[in-house]
C-alpha cells in the first residue's frame, strides 16, 4: 500500500518537467515507484524498475533527487521486505553516484540534492540497518558512507551497522 506521505511527496514534484534516465520526461517515475512499493512478489515488478530511470550504475539524472525524497518517505512507512530491499539498493546506487560536481541552476549538484533528502531520513535508515537483515545493515552502512551521513557520529554508526552485519552473517552461517 502506498502511504499518504509517499503520495504527498509524489504530488509535490512536477515530474513532467524533469528528465528521466530513459530519455523521456519523468512523468512515469511515480508509477514505477508505486509498483515497487506495492509489489508482493518479484513477478509483480516485471516491467517496473527504477534502474535506468532514477539511476543507472550510479549515474544520476534530473529526476533522481526528488525520487530520493519519495524513497525516503516510503522507507519511513510499512513496506514489504521486497520493496524495502529494492528501495535500499536503489538508494545505495544513488549514494554511490552522489559525488557529482555538476551544478544545477540553483548551484547544487544532483548528488548534493540527493544527500539533502537522505540526511532528513538518517535516523530511519540507521533504524532499518540496526533492525533489519545483515544485508540491510551493510547497505545502510554503505549509503551513510557514500552520502557522508551521520555528522560527528558517522564513524560510530557505520561501525555499529557493519558489526551488526558481521554478527548476523555469522549467525546465519551456523544455522
Amino acid at each position: 500500500m502506498v502511504g499518504e506521505l509517499v503520495r504527498a511527496e509524489l504530488r509535490r514534484v512536477d515530474w513532467a518537467s524533469l528528465k528521466c534516465g530513459c530519455g523521456d520526461t519523468a512523468e512515469h517515475v511515480p508509477l514505477l515507484i508505486e509498483a515497487v512499493i506495492t509489489a508482493g512478489t518479484p513477478r509483480d515488478m516485471i516491467g517496473y524498475t527504477l534502474d535506468g530511470h532514477v539511476e543507472e550504475s550510479t549515474i544520476l539524472f534530473e529526476c533522481t533527487p526528488p525520487a530520493v525524497g519519495v524513497i525516503m518517505a516510503a522507507l519511513a512507512g510499512d513496506l514489504s521486505a521486497l520493496a524495502r530491499d529494492v528501495l535500499l539498493q536503489t538508494l545505495s546506487s544513488v549514494a554511490a553516484g552522489s559525488g557529482d560536481y555538476e551544478s544545477d541552476a540553483a548551484g547544487a549538484g544532483l548528488g548534493d540534492r540527493c544527500r539533502t533528502h537522505a540526511r532528513g531520513g538518517f535516523w530511519r535508515l540507521v533504524q532499518l540497518g540496526l533492525t533489519g537483515t545483515a544485508e540491510d545493515a551493510e547497505t545502510v552502512a554503505d549509503i551513510c558512507a557514500y552520502f557522508g551521513l551521520g555528522g560527528d557520529g558517522a564513524a560510530f554508526y557505520q561501525a555499529e551497522l557493519r558489526d551488526r552485519m558481521r554478527a548476523k552473517s555469522k549467525r546465519g552461517r551456523r544455522v
